[in-house]
């Protein structure tokens, strides 16, 4: 088995590169103004346009372990050729560009390139400029790519040179693709109790890359502001509260079709006695789905007290018991079939429509979303070896025969 570490046609990290851009401007939005923008795959890998109109352009390399930044690295003059071109488009010392290198590699002690680190002193003995430093370190180059490179920079003016070199900052040890999200967690999820934060940034993470993705694909033509970030964040989080848990299947569909006439499930079985439409059984299956997945997906985040959906349930079915008695108060052993079909689509029509209203109903104060409600009914409605919930009055009478076919 060959050595993945050694081999050199490996492109593990060119690969992690690309998956780092978005993750990485993920983090950086969430350290700048909220006003601040992010594209990626505009003039650099990212783009950041601040509240003013100054614009950021930012290289990304994602590196082995232990890689360093010298005079000469490629990845640095790459994208001094990259901002080069920038800078001439966009008036050269009258620009408002910036440049930045973000590289998980480290700058070598002896390299001129600390120049570009943060904060970085210029002592009393250093007079070189950072012109004169860039100048001499292209003199040295033997390589066609590098002094290609060293042609462009040289059609600057030695005062543009300068302005140019002056906007660029190296940000070496930034972190690796995989260090990111407990980064973010642990320094911007703080308001979200740490055994749900893993699924907060889940969310996030997820929400952020369609972004990603529909600004890539042009779907969105405009940039993505920290401010959605922030509002995002802030929403996931909310759903993770005492009194509140995460709708996320809104809107999903099961990988099967969905066959309305045939469908053996007593739930639906249900819905056809009472002749409700292959559209609104439609409706109900889907109801059922997404409760159902939605339920056990809290389960799988242990987001629900023990006992917590027993009770839920038990609520349910009290009210639908109280409803049910009115409704068929007035029926007689001897009702027609139409009758009987008109009153249990009665109780239908209450629990599909008017249970929603009713906050005493929802399995948590702030849980609104109708599927829940709705599906959870029609999982009550489905079980064996008798259901908790009916609407046929004369349905578990029935029971037996219906089995029989559904068998």
């Amino acid at each position: 088995m060959k050595d993945s570490t050694t081999d050199k046609y490996s492109a593990g990290e060119q690969g992690l590169g690309y998956i780092y851009q978005a993750r990485l401007a993920l983090l950086h939005l969430l350290q700048l103004p909220e006003e601040t923008a992010v594209f990626l795959e505009k003039d650099d890998d990212l783009d950041f346009i601040d509240g003013d109109g100054g614009k950021s352009l930012a290289s990304l390399k994602h590196k082995a372990v232990g890689d360093h930044l010298t005079d000469l690295s490629t990845d640095f003059w790459k994208s001094v050729n990259i901002w080069l071109a920038r800078y001439k488009r966009d008036g050269r010392a009258a620009s408002n560009l910036r440049f930045f290198l973000f590289t998980t590699g480290t700058v070598s002690a002896g390299s001129f390139l600390t120049r570009f680190l943060p904060d970085q002193p210029l002592s009393s003995g250093d007079a070189a400029t950072l012109t004169e430093l860039a100048n001499a370190a292209l003199a040295k180059s033997k390589s066609q790519l590098i002094g290609q490179i060293a042609k462009e920079f040289n059609e600057l003016s030695d005062p543009e040179k300068q302005s140019f070199l002056e906007r660029i900052l190296i940000l070496d040890g930034s972190p690796r693709i995989g260090d990111i999200p407990a980064t973010i967690k642990n320094k911007y999820m703080r308001s979200v109790r740490r055994d749900h934060r893993e699924f907060v940034f889940e969310r996030l993470e997820g929400w952020w890359n369609d972004a990603v993705i529909k600004q890539l694909t042009n779907a969105r033509t405009e940039g993505i502001f920290g401010y959605e970030v922030s509002d995002k964040l802030s929403a996931f989080a909310e759903e993770y509260k005492i009194d509140n848990l995460p709708i996320t299947f809104r809107g999903k569909v099961p990988a099967d079709d969905i066959d309305t006439e045939t469908d053996p499930r007593l739930f639906v079985v249900q819905l056809r006695e009472i002749g409700i439409s292959s559209n609104r059984i439609r409706s109900a299956i889907l109801d059922y789905y997404r409760a159902f997945e939605q339920r056990s997906a809290w389960a799988r985040e242990n987001l629900l007290v023990s006992g917590e959906v027993e009770e839920y349930e038990d609520r349910l079915a009290d009210e639908w018991n109280r409803y049910k008695d009115v409704a068929f108060e007035k029926l007689k052993e001897d009702s027609a079939e139409d009758a009987l079909q008109e009153a249990g689509a009665i109780v239908y029509n209450w629990a599909e429509f008017e249970t929603g209203k009713i906050e005493s109903l929802r399995i948590r104060a702030r849980v609104t979303e109708p599927y829940v409600l709705r599906g959870s009914l029609h999982i009550l409605a489905d079980t064996t070896p008798e259901p908790r919930v009916y609407w046929h009055p004369r349905f578990l009478d029935r029971l037996g025969k219906v089995l029989g076919v559904a068998k």
